[in-house]
């Protein structure tokens, strides 16, 4: 469900473009430390929800989530035009201003700090570098409210949290390495109608099956 939730959305994209003008590395730590980060948010609010609602009321809302964005993939993969490289473009535009604010600014930056940026260890530098901290923040807002997060959060609330956590990281890394390794060429060969179309009879799936499981 993660795969088909992710391949070829937003965040998808953004690891795309920084994987291709940044070093791939601190590109796939960053994207990665904030999948996972907000795959474990989403799964512990999901196990929290039946302390706040009744175990039958989370079993129905969930139930109602799955046939809703099943509903609203299908909706959208069959009337939205078949454009594989919309998203990427979209993405591309915006973030070649932000791209130019940080060149200017990077090109100000003093000596002193690029003497003690050359002190750091580089395991350190890779997790404190502007290049990191622009691949968790854009990624971990850019989940924040979409379709996985709040379907991991409804699977966590029905299903075994664990499973949902090992299951939801599993498919956000291998997401996140066919980003920054080739997401820009997966973007243009796979086609956005069938990935929405795909994932939205997944959702029906698991709507299906939790209508008829026991809360």
């Amino acid at each position: 469900m993660t795969m088909l939730s992710e391949v070829g959305d937003r965040t998808f994209c953004v690891a795309t473009i920084l994987a291709m003008q940044y070093p791939r590395k601190s590109v796939f730590l960053g994207c990665l430390v904030s999948v996972t980060a907000m795959t474990v948010i989403s799964a512990l609010l999901g196990w929290a929800a039946p302390n706040l609602l009744s175990k039958e009321w989370s079993h129905h809302v969930t139930t109602f989530l799955f046939f809703l964005f099943g509903l609203r993939s299908l909706w959208e993969g069959f009337t939205e035009d078949d454009d594989d490289n919309e998203e990427l473009e979209e993405v591309e535009k915006e973030l070649e201003k932000d791209l130019k604010a940080s060149s200017e600014k990077s090109k100000a930056a003093s000596k002193a700090d690029d003497n003690l940026k050359k002190k750091q260890k580089p395991f350190l530098t890779n997790f404190l570098s502007p290049v990191f901290l622009k691949a968790f923040s854009l990624t971990f807002f850019g989940e924040w409210g979409d379709k996985s997060q709040l379907a991991t959060i409804g699977l966590a609330a029905d299903e075994d949290t664990l499973g949902v956590v090992l299951g939801g990281i599993v498919g956000q890394v291998l997401c996140t390495v066919a980003a920054v390794i080739g997401g820009k060429s997966l973007a243009s060969k796979i086609s956005e109608r069938l990935v929405t179309l795909l994932g939205g009879f997944l959702f029906l799936v698991f709507g299906v099956q939790s209508l008829l499981s026991p809360f």
